[in-house]
């Protein structure tokens, strides 16, 4: 068989895994697709536009090996760019590719239709090489083979975003056929005495602690669920206290007895902000300190006993070991440390289970509270449950996730409106689980698009959409008229999706007792997704809400840096 360029990139995608790539068609990369069409265990998933189409690459390399998006020159590249840097900013893997210019126009001085209105068309990959781990730009055919999987292989070795450009006249030109896929999946591997020498420094680290506690950050969430399994391993092994993360909610098994619940300074779970300040050590895994994560830098704590691993080095006290991938490191270290529960013991005395939430009355204004205890009922061991930014993080960490349960979300980029189109990209990829989004009215109207592609390929997501007249956590951080949004008949919407052939249903709930009705239909509903409008008060959210937001507004309002 003869390849083509298109061909072989298509090849390269399904010989990893993929079945689908994300696409908005323009005139560079209609070639392209033409040639990535007649791969056939790689199906093209088309998008409302580029943004909502990178996001929901974005979305299937939280499920997959990697995700992949086409689209086209400039128009198209700029937009899903912002999805291109919410990926890099998550550590996720998504392949952006674009048709380029015909490779007869570069230096030829010509003025083409959708650039910038010049002639040096290397912009764009300039532009992308800020936002990717590795950007390349194909105008041979007999280049494309190296360039291609060099591009991919940098993407999953760094767990990065990389991008690729080809000339729209070399997609369909013939180039050599695509060997065996290990050249690109084989990854880095740590070096041996480093690898010995750190975990002997974190063994005596843990034989000195009395008060070790595990934490659990946002970063594991790229290393796959092979990684969180050796890391609950880990945790089950030492006997410790484990806390996770905001961004790591749902990383360690939340059915574990060494679970303790969130770790996010004064908002975390009941006693884990004091457990956490009293440990004398302190293991770091994956973890990201960042403003939101510290609730404006005020929960920063790493001490010379702390032990810190990170994806690609670790650091033990004042002992810095590189060459050290977390994927060998806890396999490792593992079978060599003791259990110590006296502090998990110590922990469990003190705290007891949270209380049971009363039902409300039916017919009573639907509250967040009544409304996060029916979201709890609906969470089994196959949900996937997606959190947009906003209040639906601080709502979220409340819940308890059965064994199987996932929580996505997006705390490093903070994108409003990614979980749609992000959302779209997972169902995709994992239509038979249990799909849901909690959205606010003002993220959702950024990306709602992308429900129609949902009804397109019949996915029954879940959409609970929070009608409460206002982008609510930007009024907790810094309130204004610029928070208030016009508002929607967001159920009504879904008929307009519909046209003439879709499934997909648009529910209204006022009270306790309309919302129950909703969500039963909801579940039952199987041929397209369904989008249930609650009405929520404005002032009704998350107390953690507010204190995170008076927090991250005091950071944002310091005064100016002298010098």
């Amino acid at each position: 068989m003869e390849y083509t360029v298109g061909q072989y990139l298509a090849t390269r995608l399904a010989q990893l895994g993929l079945n689908h790539v994300f696409a908005v068609a323009g005139d560079y990369n209609l070639t392209l697709l033409d040639e990535m069409a007649k791969v056939e265990d790689l199906e093209q998933v088309y998008c409302c536009n580029e943004l909502n189409c990178g996001f929901a690459g974005e979305g299937y390399a939280r499920s997959r090996v990697m995700g992949a998006a086409v689209v086209t020159f400039s128009v198209g590249a700029f937009s899903a760019f912002n999805a291109v840097g919410g990926a890099f900013a998550e550590n996720l893997p998504l392949l952006l590719v674009s048709g380029a210019p015909n490779n007869n126009d570069y230096g030829s001085g010509h003025i083409l239709h959708h650039t910038m209105g010049y002639s040096d068309y290397r912009y764009q990959l300039e532009m992308a090489k800020q936002i990717t781990c590795e950007a390349v730009s194909i105008a041979h055919a007999h280049e494309a083979p190296c360039l291609i999987d060099h591009a991919i292989r940098s993407a999953l070795r760094n767990r990065k975003p990389a991008y690729i450009e080809i000339s729209c006249n070399i997609a369909n030109q013939p180039c050599t056929e695509p060997g065996p896929i290990s050249s690109i999946t084989n990854s880095l591997i740590s070096d041996d005495e480093s690898l010995k020498a750190a975990a002997q420094a974190c063994l005596e680290a843990l034989e000195n602690a009395k008060n070790p506690v595990m934490i659990i950050g946002g970063k594991i969430r790229s290393a796959g669920c092979v990684i969180s399994k050796k890391i609950t391993q880990l945790g089950k092994q030492l006997g410790c206290p484990v806390a996770t993360m905001a961004q790591a909610k749902g990383l360690f098994p939340e059915e574990e007895p060494e679970y303790v619940g969130t770790y996010w300074g004064e908002i975390s779970s009941t006693g884990v902000e004091e457990l956490v300040r009293n440990s004398d050590c302190r293991i770091y895994i994956g973890a990201v300190f960042n403003d939101y994560s510290t609730v404006g830098w005020e929960c920063q704590l790493l001490d010379d006993h702390d032990i810190w691993i990170s994806t690609h080095h670790t650091r033990i006290g004042k002992k810095e070991f590189s060459g050290v991938y977390l994927k060998d490191f806890i396999p490792v270290l593992t079978p060599l440390v003791k259990k110590n529960s006296a502090y998990l013991e110590q922990f469990r005395a003190k705290n007891h289970a949270a209380k049971a939430v009363t039902i409300a009355e039916g017919q009573a204004p639907l509250t967040t509270v009544e409304l996060c205890r029916q979201i709890q009922g609906m969470i089994t061991g196959d949900t996937t449950l997606y959190l947009e930014t906003g209040d639906s993080w601080f709502h979220g960490m409340h819940f308890k996730l059965p064994n199987g349960a996932r929580v996505e979300s997006e705390m490093q980029w903070g994108h409003i409106g990614w979980s749609v189109p992000s959302m779209f990209g997972y169902a995709v990829s994992e239509p038979d689980r249990r799909n849901i989004i909690m959205v606010g009215d003002g993220s959702f109207q950024l990306t709602a698009q992308e429900v129609c592609q949902m009804i397109r390929r019949n996915l029954p997501v879940i959409i609970i959409l929070i009608n409460n007249a206002g982008y609510t956590i930007e009024v907790k951080i810094h309130d204004g008229p610029y928070n208030r949004i016009k508002n929607w008949d967001y159920a009504g919407l879904i008929d307009v999706f519909n046209a003439e052939d879709g499934k997909g249903l648009g529910i209204k709930a006022k009270n306790g007792a309309e919302l129950e009705k909703a969500v039963q239909t909801a579940l039952a509903h199987k041929d397209g997704p369904t989008l249930i409008e609650v009405e929520i008060d404005a002032q009704d959210c998350s107390p953690d809400l507010v204190v995170w937001g008076k927090k991250v507004a005091k950071a944002n309002g310091r005064a100016p840096r002298k010098g």
